[in-house]
């Protein structure tokens, strides 16, 4: 099993939803995340994404174009193995627009999981 972590624009929620379910993946999770990529954002740029969550995200006074976080969404998508590449291609699909700060997918191996309910280790 592996896990595909994507961090995406907070308006692409629904549309990426969509598109996992419309392919059959039903299970993911998803939260509200900050952070920011390497690329340094125009005073515009930063003023757009702020403005979408109305949070001051520089209390500290450190100048806001190194330090600006930007809201963004986290999801957790895990998969067999041979869904991976299918999981990635439809998250890419459903977020890119062709600018910076489209967001980032990452994959990692799952060693071990394990049933709440009863305890017992999945496959």
């Amino acid at each position: 099993m592996k896990e595909v972590l994507a961090f995406i624009r907070v308006n692409k929620v629904e549309e990426t939803k969509k598109a996992l379910e419309l392919n059959g993946f039903f299970s993911y999770s998803w939260r509200k995340c900050l952070g920011r990529g390497k690329e340094l954002l125009s005073s515009a740029g930063q003023s757009l994404f702020l403005a979408a969550e109305g949070v001051d995200l520089n209390p500290q006074g450190i100048p806001s174009e190194h330090c600006r976080l930007i809201a963004k969404r986290f999801f957790s998508v895990i998969v067999p193995d041979d869904e991976v590449s299918r999981v990635v291609k439809i998250i890419i699909e459903a977020n890119r627009t062709g600018n910076p700060g489209d967001g980032k997918i990452f994959v990692r191996r799952m060693d071990e999981m394990y049933s709440i309910h009863n305890g017992k280790a999945e496959p």
